[in-house]
């Protein structure tokens, strides 16, 4: 397939609407009617809700039922005009906000100089944590070409990360067990590094990097380490406490000095909402903005954004309350006890391999059978999945929406199906042809082709 064949089904996938609804290309003369715009919305709601509510989505919405739902979107609606910007006007979200950072610093075990603040999401939480590394080690240590210790299987972000704030990433490789090379990244650590990262879990695998022995090099070196626990931080609490082997990953490690950890995943909040924590308060103050001279007064932030919606924070605050302990731990024994028999369904088909040992997501590839090819068949069938490269792969991150029974038997079932096609003769077709792409052409190349497909998701041209 060329790059215009592989651009026509990106457009079948991200732009089915445009001949089905109305365009807006610029504001209409005349208002429309609020009911027209809130049946268009319906509409909308009814062509995509299957996707998920059914359980046809790797992770994207972690709980969704509808009860639950109703209760966070009228927590949300009763402090929808409120702005944290503005803490004299909304002293209730200093309140909120406080008591979600401190619950999250609690959970994760945070000690009494444990200080956080809330992002907009984990790529912001990781943001903001690299540039708190890049400052102080700067300034305290006189680090003018920084570096992060990287594990090849660590969330993109912290490469966006580097790229945003002039930071040289040092990547180390993976194991066997896709888990990142403990004695890689010792050899990695240079004069020049401000922080190690790991995983907890990592998102393409669902696998903890040693943690503890990736921090206590860090700590030997005098250089901080960063636990990337946004995926699994509300999650594996609660399956050790429900007996499920989890290492120690968080800050009662001596050597992890912060934390990221994203309630709008497993913490079922709205999105988007992260948390990021320091053991040591002089850290977070590196992520602080604080403008002394502008005409239009002192300005404050604690992240990059400015105005918040204090909806969301109200929407979060909402939730964790009305869960608890019980609720998460409940809800987290659903979910692994459904993940551990979906793994083991996976692993039981003939030509499929697991990849790593995860508590809660299922990533595999296939051979002889062409992997992304499988998924395109999956695809096929409604279920909408997370590619992987460098190894090609596929992965399922179980979630709330994936703990009937009815759900993990047609997910087998499909696949079996979907095996079964991938192994005839056929030329590729949908999206799987980008993976392969991606895989064949030279860096460059393939960002110019995204650059392309951006361009035209939001551009049309």
């Amino acid at each position: 397939m060329d790059l215009e064949g592989l651009l026509g089904a990106v457009r079948q996938q991200f732009r089915p609407y445009e001949k089905s609804f109305p365009d807006f290309a610029e504001l209409p003369r005349k208002g429309v009617a609020q009911s027209e715009v809130l049946a268009l919305l319906r509409r909308f709601q009814r062509a995509e809700e299957g996707r998920w509510k059914e359980g046809y989505v790797s992770g994207a919405v972690y709980h969704g039922r509808d009860g639950h739902t109703r209760f966070s979107t009228r927590a949300y609606a009763l402090a929808s005009l409120s702005n944290p910007l503005h803490p004299d006007v909304w002293p209730s979200l200093v309140k909120m906000e406080g008591e979600i950072v401190a619950m999250t610093s609690h959970m994760l075990g945070g000690g009494p100089s444990t200080r956080g603040a809330l992002t907009s999401g984990g790529t912001e939480s990781i943001l903001m944590a690299m540039k708190a590394y890049r400052d102080w080690a700067r300034e305290k240590r006189g680090i003018t070409d920084p570096e992060v210790v990287l594990p090849a299987s660590a969330h993109v972000a912290f490469d966006k990360a580097c790229h945003y704030f002039g930071l040289r990433p040092r990547i180390v490789p993976l194991g066997p067990d896709f888990s990142a090379d403990v004695e890689a990244v010792k050899e990695a650590i240079s004069p020049n590094t401000v922080a190690v990262v790991g995983s907890a879990p990592c998102f393409p695998y669902g696998v903890m990097d040693d943690i503890r022995g990736m921090s206590e090099i860090a700590h030997d070196k005098g250089v901080g380490f960063h636990a990337d626990a946004c995926l699994g931080g509300f999650l594996l609490p609660w399956a050790r406490s429900l007996g499920y082997p989890v290492p120690d990953f968080d800050l009662r490690l001596p050597g992890v000095t912060s934390i990221s950890v994203d309630p709008h995943k497993y913490g079922y909040t709205p999105k988007g909402i992260s948390v990021v924590l320091y053991s040591d308060p002089e850290l977070l103050h590196k992520q602080y903005y604080v403008a002394k001279r502008w005409p239009g007064g002192i300005y404050f932030s604690t992240s990059m954004a400015g105005s918040r919606p204090g909806g969301l924070i109200a929407a979060a605050w909402a939730t964790m309350l009305s869960l608890g302990e019980e609720g998460y731990r409940t809800m987290a024994a659903r979910i692994l006890g459904s993940a551990k028999k979906m793994r083991a369904g996976i692993g039981e088909r003939s030509g499929v391999t697991l990849m790593g040992k995860s508590h809660f997501v299922a990533a595999f590839t296939t051979k002889p059978q062409d992997v992304y090819q499988v998924m395109e068949h999956l695809a096929r069938r409604g279920w909408f999945l997370n590619g992987l490269q460098n190894p090609p792969g596929v992965h399922l991150a179980v979630t709330v929406r994936h703990v009937a029974r009815s759900v993990r038997e047609r997910f087998l079932k499909d696949l079996d199906w979907a095996l079964l096609e991938a192994a005839r003769p056929s030329a590729p077709s949908g999206l799987a042809p980008i993976y392969g792409l991606a895989e064949a052409l030279p860096e460059e190349a393939v960002g110019e082709f995204f650059e392309s497909v951006i361009d035209w998701i939001y551009h049309g041209d």
